[in-house]
């Protein structure tokens, strides 16, 4: 029974793995081309609705503060619950745009254009697993939902979702895109 309960248990580990090795990748450039370097780093939110917004500036290649992170719920109109959260990236010299991570200003159904939108609705434009990496200006931006959850699960209303994200000044896709 223990051989059974462990080889059960290898198959599942494995095929997570492979899995989350072979998520689908989606590629966008930012209306945003610049030259601007960042200063690189890597952080996890762990969103939930009693911590529901993240923030964390992003500073240029001087270690200026330059461009601010954040990532907010959204839900229904008039409800408190959590459906989506929104990531946007807002460049403080220039706070007219609303969000650089959008392929074009205008809001539209192109699925580069919503990189920004963690959307785990089966009709959102972009798969929620799918790793997304944006360039913006002279950096690229890794988003990547790490594992989320219902409550309850067959509902429609997120109680957390993990996710990481990443700044680079390097291309992150393999050789050969």
């Amino acid at each position: 029974m223990k051989q059974i309960l462990f080889a059960a248990v290898a198959v599942l580990l494995y095929s997570s793995s492979a899995w989350a090795q072979s998520a689908p990748v989606i590629y966008a450039e930012s209306f945003r081309q610049g030259t601007v370097h960042i200063t690189e780093d890597a952080f996890e939110a762990k969103l939930t609705p009693g911590n529901p917004t993240y923030r964390e500036r992003i500073k240029d290649s001087r270690g200026t503060d330059r461009y601010e992170f954040t990532v907010t719920p959204r839900g229904p109109e008039g409800d408190t619950e959590i459906t989506s959260w929104v990531v946007r990236l807002i460049d403080l010299r220039h706070s007219i745009y609303n969000n650089i991570l959008m392929t074009d200003q205008e809001p539209s159904t192109d699925v580069k254009n919503n990189l920004w939108w963690l959307n785990p609705n089966g009709l959102g434009a972009v798969p929620i697993r799918t790793k997304r990496i944006i360039k913006v200006d002279g950096f690229y931006v890794v988003i990547q939902v790490e594992d989320l959850h219902f409550t309850p699960l067959d509902s429609p209303y997120l109680d957390s979702m993990a996710v990481k994200f990443s700044f680079s000044n390097s291309d992150p896709r393999p050789a050969g895109h």
